[in-house]
Order: C-alpha cells, then structure tokens, then sequence
C-alpha cells in the first residue's frame, strides 16, 4: 500500500497484492488517518490488487461509513474485474454511489420559493 497526498483534497490510496484478514489493517487505519483532515474524496486505487476476502471488503464498506460521518466521499479507481463482481454481488456498488447528506444538500438544487 502507498498514499499519495501530493493533493490533500483528494488523497490516493494505492492497494497491491492482496487485501484480506493478515493485510487489510493498515489500509483501515490510513483511511481512519486520511478521514481525519476531512478530504472531500478519498480515492482507492485497486490496480494491483490481485485478491480480496471479506475481511478487506469490510474495509471497502468501513470507508464508505466514515466517509459518509466525515462528508468525505470515497471512490474506487481501477478495480479489478473481481472485485467489480464481487461489489456488484454483495450490494458495496449501490452504497458507494450514494452520497453522504451533506454532499447531496450541496448538490441538489433548491426548489423555488411558493408564491402567494
């Protein structure tokens, strides 16, 4: 695992190798770090990943509800075929598209004023 915070609105994680039970513990505790400073996008970058377990879904979906505490979004970059199946079949991929509320306050248009 490597951070490239050279953009500290937008930090990059990149994972390699394999994220399961025995690895997955320091890329929860960079994202715990990273969420700290309250980036308005953490991005994880997957392109050497070359396995996941549960265990390092469960991260995916921790960063995901930290983000979403800390109004960070979190997006995936360079996923694996894999891992897009697995995200798609576990339910992570609709998690990961909703964002947090005060992302959607900001996004979302106000309705006009009612006149009388």
């Amino acid at each position: 695992m490597s951070v490239d915070g050279s953009d500290p609105r937008s930090p990059v994680i990149s994972v390699g190798g394999e994220l399961a039970y025995t690895t997955s513990a320091p890329l929860r505790a960079e994202i715990d770090r990273l969420l700290t400073g309250r980036p308005p996008v953490i991005v994880i970058d997957f392109a050497g990943l070359t396995f996941i377990d549960s265990t390092g879904l469960s991260v995916i979906v921790h960063a995901w509800r930290e983000g979403q505490r800390a109004g960070t979004l979190i997006r995936l970059r360079a996923t694996p075929r894999f891992l897009g199946t697995i995200l798609d079949m576990t339910g992570v991929t609709g998690l990961l598209a909703r964002q947090a509320p005060e992302q959607s306050a900001v996004a979302a248009p106000k309705p006009p004023a009612a006149t009388v």
